[in-house]
C-alpha cells in the first residue's frame, strides 16, 4: 500500500517540509534508504546520512536544524523514534491481517474455532482445543488436546503447544516455541537408575506474553508453570517446571531457569544467566548477562552481576582488585624473600 507524506504527517501529528503528495510504500533504515521508502532520524550519530539518503521521506524531531540542503521530504514530529515505531506497528498489523483456513490441516471435530481466525497449512488442532477469535495460527503448528489459545494471539510457524496448556489473549509465540514439554523430573533409585516422575501439570501464559523463537517452557509436575501478564522472553530460553515469572519481567536469550524458581515483576534478566532451583527473586531486580544466581534475592530493585552474583558495586570492586592481583602477588613474593633473608641472619 502507498501513503503520501501528508497522510503520514496527519496520522502522526507532524508537519511536512517538502512535497506533501510524495508517495511511500516501505520502511527503511536511513543509511539504507531507497526511493519510495520512509526513514527516521533520532540518534545524532546518523545525522550525516540524512544528507545522502535515497529515502523519499524522513521523520525528524521538531527541533532538528539541518546544516545543508536535504533532498528528502521531511516530516517534523515530537519524537521521531516513537513515531517510526508507530509506523512499524501499523505495517505489522497489515501483514498479520490474515483470516480463513489453508489446506491441508487437521482440526478435530470437537475443537472450537473462534471468528476471524487464521489457520495456516499443515496445522494440527486436537480434541477439545479452543482457539479464540482473531487468533493467527501459522503453518506447521501443533496444538494438542485440551489446549486453549486466547483472542488475538499469534502462533508463528512450527510452534508446539502440548496438552491442556493455556495461552492468554494477545500473546505472541515465535517460530519453534515449545510450550508444555515434560519437566526434567527423575527420582534416583537404589541401583543408580533414574525413574521418570510423571509431569501432570500445565503451562499457563497470561495475557500479552511474548515468547522468542525456540524457547522451551516445561509443564509443571503438579499445578502450573506460570508466566504472568506482559512477561517478555527472548529466543533460546529454558524455563523449567513450576517456575513463576512475574508481570512485565523481561528475560534475554540463553538464560536457564531451574525448577520452582519464582521471579518477581518488572525484573530485567540479561543473556546467559543461570538460576538454580527453588529460588525467590524480588520485584524489579536487574541481573547482568552471564551471572549465576544461587541464592534468594530478598530486597527489591537490586542490580546484580557476576557468578556468584553480587550487587553491582561489590562486583566492580572485586573486578578492580583482580586487576591488581598479579602486582600484589609479585610484592608478596618480594616480601617473603626479605623475611627469609632476615630469618637466616
Amino acid at each position: 500500500m502507498k501513503f503520501t507524506a501528508e497522510q503520514i504527517a496527519t496520522l502522526l501529528g507532524g508537519i511536512v517540509e517538502g512535497e506533501g503528495n510524495l508517495e511511500v510504500s516501505r520502511l527503511a533504515k536511513i543509511e539504507q534508504g531507497v526511493p519510495g521508502a520512509i526513514s527516521f532520524l533520532a540518534n545524532p550519530k546518523y545525522i550525516p546520512y540524512i544528507y545522502e539518503t535515497d529515502s523519499s521521506v524522513v521523520l525528524v524531531n521538531k527541533d532538528f536544524i539541518p546544516d545543508k540542503p536535504i533532498k528528502a521530504t521531511l516530516i517534523r514530529v515530537e519524537d521521531a523514534y516513537t513515531s517510526f515505531t508507530k509506523l512499524l506497528e501499523m505495517a505489522e498489523g497489515l501483514l498479520a491481517n490474515r483470516t480463513g483456513q489453508e489446506d491441508p490441516n487437521f482440526i478435530h471435530p470437537s475443537a472450537e474455532i473462534g471468528e476471524n481466525t487464521y489457520i495456516g497449512a499443515f496445522v494440527y488442532i486436537g480434541e477439545q482445543a479452543k482457539i479464540g477469535k482473531g487468533a493467527k495460527i501459522y503453518p506447521f503448528t501443533y496444538i494438542d488436546s485440551g489446549v486453549e489459545i486466547g483472542e488475538d494471539s499469534i502462533l508463528k510457524a512450527g510452534v508446539k503447544v502440548l496438552r491442556n496448556c493455556i495461552i492468554g489473549n494477545r500473546c505472541i509465540l515465535h517460530a519453534g516455541v515449545v510450550i508444555g514439554s515434560d519437566g526434567f523430573g527423575f527420582a534416583p533409585q537404589k541401583d543408580g537408575q533414574l525413574k521418570k516422575i510423571p509431569q501432570t501439570g500445565i503451562v499457563r501464559l497470561e495475557d500479552e506474553v511474548e515468547i522468542g523463537a525456540n524457547t522451551c517452557i516445561d509443564r509443571a509436575t503438579l499445578g502450573e508453570t506460570l508466566l504472568k501478564q506482559g512477561a517478555k522472553i527472548d529466543n533460546l530460553v529454558q524455563i523449567a517446571h513450576n517456575v513463576e515469572i512475574g508481570q512485565h519481567t523481561a528475560i534475554a536469550s540463553q538464560t536457564g531457569i531451574s525448577g520452582s524458581t519464582k521471579i518477581g515483576k518488572y525484573c530485567l534478566v540479561g543473556g546467559q544467566v543461570g538460576f538454580v532451583g527453588h529460588l525467590s527473586i524480588a520485584d524489579r531486580t536487574q541481573i547482568g548477562g552471564q551471572s549465576g544466581i544461587s541464592k534468594n534475592v530478598e530486597s527489591e530493585g537490586l542490580i546484580l552481576r557476576g557468578s556468584p552474583a553480587q550487587p553491582i558495586r561489590e562486583q566492580l570492586r572485586t573486578e578492580a582488585l583482580l586487576k591488581q592481583l598479579e602486582a600484589m602477588y609479585a610484592r608478596i613474593q618480594e616480601l617473603e624473600k626479605k623475611v627469609a633473608n632476615l630469618s637466616s641472619q
